[in-house]
């Protein structure tokens, strides 16, 4: 875990702090983590916005702005009815806060180092979430998201971890499609160190699984969490989080292009609201992210429930064909693959 002190151990907050910081020297690579941090988030987030909006010039994001009184901001962007997006979201969110008690004693089971004896510790989270889904079915439904969480005693202990991940959910199975996806990621993570895509693919696979459906979400991708310096030095952990992100656009823009104008059935149309219909089940029902979101004082309702579709369906018993490509999709979706 990393437990470094602090310069100051009373007095101003983290947040009066960085504020201090960012007005006298701006953010530079010696800066704490919490700010490089911030600044990486939002600069990833314009960088995929204006590749999704290069590729249907005729709608843009809205763009949302909005602060927390208890300290922190966030940009929500998300566009809706595009012509190749029903629904796009990309939010950034920087948070400043404090912990309760049983908040802590929670977090404690992954981070043995965070103090003990105390009822409340400063927080900071900053995060990059991404969801897009697609208005043609054969263009699969994505999510991205990285994240940075830091919580500092009064005597200046702090202790920060990463966590994070991407994975894709296909209506329609195309395997070159989730091969390039999955390929793309393992060389990011190849590039830091060749025991994180088996690992990480296989946390996908196991946390974005619907018990009550025994099905996973998608066919999966890389998911993670509590990565701190008892795994690798600091530098080289953001190292690997900034580079899993960048690998996103490439690991999807491709297959956007290929299958956007793709022609569809008014059936598969009503396979992919079917399928949209798990995704929200899981998103409300299982995501952690989500509920820690809807837990926190103040939480922007609008920006968390951003991942959920703008449309999807239920329908009693459905079953699909014998020999079928839904029925395809269901059994890699009972049974993962590996894809690479």
């Amino acid at each position: 875990m990393l437990t470094s002190p602090l310069q100051l151990t009373e007095g101003p907050s983290i947040l009066d702090r960085d504020r201090v910081a960012k007005h006298e020297s701006g953010i530079t690579s010696n800066s704490p983590m919490r700010l490089r941090m911030e600044e990486f988030v939002k600069s990833k987030q314009s960088e995929i916005v204006s590749a999704l909006e290069s590729l249907d010039p005729s709608h843009k994001f809205r763009t949302d702005t909005w602060t927390r009184e208890a300290g922190g901001e966030g940009i929500s962007r998300v566009l809706q009815n595009g012509k190749i997006f029903e629904k796009a979201g990309v939010n950034t969110s920087i948070v400043y806060g404090t912990l309760p008690r049983p908040a802590i004693e929670k977090m404690r089971a992954n981070h043995k180092a965070i103090a003990t004896n105390v009822e409340s510790l400063e927080f900071f989270a900053a995060g990059l979430s991404l969801v897009l889904h697609p208005q043609n079915p054969m263009v699969p439904t994505v999510h991205l998201n990285y994240r940075y969480f830091e919580t500092i005693d009064s005597e200046g202990g702090c202790v920060a971890w990463f966590g994070g991940g991407t994975d894709l959910t296909p209506s329609y199975l195309f395997d070159e499609d989730v091969i390039h996806f999955h390929r793309t990621i393992k060389d990011a993570c190849d590039k830091h160190d060749r025991a994180y895509y088996p690992k990480y693919k296989d946390w996908c696979d196991k946390y974005f699984h619907i018990p009550h459906r025994d099905e996973t979400r998608g066919v999966g991708g890389i998911f993670f969490d509590d990565l701190d310096i008892t795994e690798k030095d600091q530098e080289q952990l953001f190292s690997f989080i900034k580079d899993c992100a960048s690998a996103f656009l490439p690991s999807y823009i491709p297959t956007v292009q290929k299958r956007k104008d793709m022609s569809f059935t008014e059936q598969e149309k009503e396979w992919q609201q079917l399928r949209r219909g798990r995704y929200v089940e899981f998103n409300l029902v299982n995501d952690r992210g989500t509920q820690f979101g809807l837990q926190t004082p103040s939480a922007r309702v609008e920006s968390i429930l951003m991942s959920l579709p703008l449309t999807a369906r239920w329908m009693y018993m459905h079953e699909p064909g014998k020999g079928s490509r839904e029925e395809r999709l269901i059994g890699v979706l009972k049974k993962p693959v590996d894809w690479v």
